[in-house]
């Protein structure tokens, strides 16, 4: 196989992401009715927090904090327990992507090595991989609210690079759904990229995965038919 290593996005790339039930689950416990106009409103604040956050304009704690400021307050809790009761709702609901699986056997069985590089957050990371069963196929898993810079930001790679033995980079693919983090971070690293594009989408500007997929079976084909 012409890949070493092939390093994943998590969310949409490995694992289902749905914020909306996740949020939903979570103020259930707060007896608060959550519905499609708040979590309108919940994104205003969110999206434009997850785009500091990847410029490296905040930290990993004040947007998790910051986003649920209005919510908290309301409720009659802090910021932070209120973040921590989201990201548990969320590995409650977690379920791997179609074809997550079957993709990371195969690599198993053909002695490729695997690791994951997210925007995500530790407390949510670490239960989700042991309740789906998926820690064992990880090499390394590197967490940009512990590394102190998201993608696309460089140097996520190049520490992700430092934790490989002896790594030839023109052998390592990254694998994610977001052009603007994980095909741009994967470009500013110098390693070639694949874009789990589901709907098709347009390319943005500058951006240009070696690959551009919609499913991880996809994938899966590419990979099997390329040649060390």
């Amino acid at each position: 196989m012409k890949y070493q290593w092939i390093l994943f996005d998590a969310d949409e790339t490995l694992f289902h992401f749905d914020a909306f039930a996740g949020l939903q689950r979570m103020f259930a416990g707060y007896g608060v009715e959550f519905g499609k106009e708040e979590f309108i409103e919940y994104q205003l604040v969110n999206k434009p927090l997850w785009v500091d956050y990847q410029n490296n304009e905040i930290t990993a704690q004040q947007l998790q904090e910051t986003r649920f400021e209005y919510w908290a307050n309301k409720v009659g809790v802090t910021p932070k327990a209120m973040n921590s009761a989201f990201m548990m709702a969320m590995a409650e609901i977690c379920e791997p992507l179609d074809g997550a699986r079957d993709l990371l056997d195969t690599l198993l069985a053909n002695n490729v090595k695997m690791g994951i590089i997210t925007n995500g957050f530790t407390e949510l990371q670490k239960i989700r991989l042991e309740r789906t069963e998926f820690s064992h196929y990880f090499e390394l898993i590197v967490i940009s609210e512990q590394v102190g810079v998201a993608k696309p930001d460089k140097r996520i790679f190049e520490h992700s690079f430092s934790m490989m033995d002896e790594v030839d980079l023109a052998r390592v693919l990254m694998v994610g759904d977001n052009p603007d983090s994980d095909v741009l971070g994967g470009m500013n690293a110098g390693i070639d990229t694949c874009w789990l594009n589901v709907h098709s989408k347009s390319c943005p500007e500058g951006v240009q995965p070696t690959y551009d997929v919609t499913s991880l079976a996809n994938l899966k084909t590419i990979l099997m038919s390329s040649s060390s």
